[in-house]
């Protein structure tokens, strides 16, 4: 085993992919002299060159929109968008085109693109840049969504991505890519579609993803000292989605609380929430709690922001508020 952060481990995946295929190239804003704005793809122009790293004009339209065209054309490109509010700007590539021309072509078009973004608040970057919109590329068939929440899981997805025949979007949370863990040295992949149970438990069902997962099980570790037995489980990948693991885990806990940095309207977690109600209403014994971020544009204020952003303290309090353990 070896530890790395979450950044390292995306570098590592990215790395992987070039060196295995001259197909794949990069794409995106500084990524190539100043090294990415999160510095994941530091050195990557040194070793691959101009032709396959190619630094962008800020027209994230235009990058999007030839990386479709390019992977229509046999290239594998792996784009970077600073941050996933800018994806906005290249919605209509993404939705209108990337994600349909497999299905519209009958398959005799393909649209292999990753397109890593940066998610998430809690960095003071303001309204504009602190945004979780992961949950509306999941609501698009075609599109396979991504949200890495540790660096065994960051390579592993990366890996699979490499792989997919399908578009690829790929949430990196802007607070997690200094976090480390430990990476088997041997080779893994981590399939899309699979959820990880991160933590076994007996008295309810936490689930997340991204950032959440983790707030979740700091969570969980607060409620075992008070007694609680709570079961974590990360989504990892939001489509597909994996139901079938959150089912089977509130079958044997009877509450379930669904955590996400959104915000609770039209988020997510309403998703997830009825799939639980839809398969696991008779095992209940409580209603499905959902928690999001406050209804506000993120505060650029540090105490603000960090107010309107779940955090542990808010999910056990929650937990007591619903179940009343």
């Amino acid at each position: 085993m070896a530890e790395m952060q979450l950044r390292e481990a995306v570098a590592q995946g990215l790395r992987e992919a070039m060196d295995s295929d001259e197909r794949f190239m990069m794409l995106g804003e500084d990524i190539g002299e100043y090294g990415g704005a999160y510095a994941v793809t530091k050195g990557f122009l040194r070793s691959y060159g101009q032709d396959r790293v190619r630094d962008t004009p800020i027209s994230e339209a235009v990058i999007v929109g030839a990386s479709v065209g390019a992977a229509m054309g046999g290239i594998r490109p792996i784009v970077e968008v600073m941050t996933i509010n800018f994806t906005l700007l290249a919605m209509d590539q993404m939705v209108n085109h990337a994600a349909k021309l497999r299905y519209m072509s009958n398959g005799q078009l393909t649209v292999p693109m990753i397109l890593r973004t940066v998610t998430g608040g809690g960095a003071q970057l303001g309204a504009t840049h602190s945004q979780s919109f992961e949950g509306w590329y999941a609501n698009v068939p075609g599109l396979v969504v991504v949200t890495p929440a540790t660096p065994y899981d960051a390579l592993g997805l990366m890996r699979s991505a490499a792989r997919s025949p399908d578009p690829v979007l790929f949430a990196e949370h802007q607070l997690l890519y200094g976090m480390k863990g430990e990476v088997p040295e041997e080779w893994y992949e981590v399939p899309f579609g699979k959820a990880d149970v991160r933590r076994k438990g007996s008295d309810l069902t936490l689930v997340g993803y991204s950032r959440m997962a983790n707030v979740a099980e700091e969570a969980a570790g607060i409620l075992a000292e008070r007694g609680v037995d709570a079961e974590v489980i990360d989504l990892r990948s939001l489509r597909p989605l994996d139901m079938d693991t959150v089912v089977e885990s509130v079958r044997k806990t009877g509450r379930a609380l669904v955590v996400e940095e959104n915000w609770k309207t039209g988020g997510f977690a309403a998703e997830v929430a009825a799939g639980i109600q839809e398969r696991a209403f008779d095992h209940l014994d409580g209603p499905v709690g959902r928690i999001g971020s406050v209804e506000v544009p993120f505060p650029y204020n540090g105490r603000l922001e960090a107010a309107a952003i779940p955090d542990a303290a808010r999910v056990v309090s929650e937990v007591s508020n619903l179940f009343g353990i």
